[in-house]
């Protein structure tokens, strides 16, 4: 079985970035890739990472007209990502022009509720009922779109998985036994993630601001 973690990398610094996953490739499956490293860096970056010879997860939570979602997909594809994010609140529509402009080796994933939000802020952003309610209408919707899976908590996964037995599940917001939850609501342990039917499980501050990355990448490692 291949390693299902990877590492949410955000570092600004694109050489302290090159530097962390060398440090830890040995115990990660692959690097994610999001918003702020994309911004700051841009196709280059993305190339230099994917040079070091792990799976790139390019969370980029797209979420516009379909037409624009896309083309967007359509101009990341030279990056051969194995996995993009978009946004199911962008609909149907949008989720089946974006798997339609993917690579064939691209997993396209569908964002249902960020990990950062509780039941006080779902209910604040109009949504009604539990965050677990939610999540399932919108993994039912991705799988109708024709996605290959979501990103929801670990808390939801078990539940979704039971409702879509072949689908791709990205569960982000882990936390290993004693860590601290930062800014992170609805977080489990890698290990209950995985139990409950998590394909991929995206770890960032546990190791990448661990005194020793390598100690903390090995010690989650051993835990799946």
């Amino acid at each position: 079985m291949s390693n299902p973690v990877y590492l949410a990398l955000d570092i600004p610094d694109l050489d302290k970035s090159l530097s962390l996953v060398k440090k830890v490739r040995d115990h990660i499956g692959g690097v994610k890739l999001g918003l702020e490293f994309f911004c700051a860096h841009g196709h280059h970056g993305v190339h230099e990472i994917s040079h070091l010879g792990l799976p790139i997860f390019l969370d980029l939570k797209l979420h516009d007209i379909p037409n624009t979602v896309a083309a967007a997909m359509q101009a990341i594809h030279v990056l051969e990502p194995a996995i993009v994010t978009v946004h199911a609140a962008g609909g149907r529509a949008m989720m089946e022009d974006a798997k339609a402009a993917a690579g064939a080796n691209t997993k396209v994933v569908a964002v249902t509720l960020l990990t950062s939000l509780d039941q006080r802020d779902i209910t604040q952003i109009g949504y009604n009922g539990e965050p677990r309610d939610q999540v399932l209408r919108l993994a039912e919707l991705a799988e109708k779109s024709g996605l290959d899976g979501i990103v929801c908590s670990g808390q939801e996964v078990g539940a979704v998985h039971s409702q879509w037995k072949k689908g791709y599940f990205v569960v982000p917001g882990l936390r290993p036994a004693g860590s601290a939850m930062g800014d992170q609501k609805r977080a489990v342990t890698p290990r209950e993630a995985r139990d409950k039917g998590a394909s991929i499980l995206v770890i960032g501050r546990p190791i990448a601001r661990a005194e020793d990355p390598v100690a903390a990448a090995r010690a989650i490692e051993g835990t799946l």
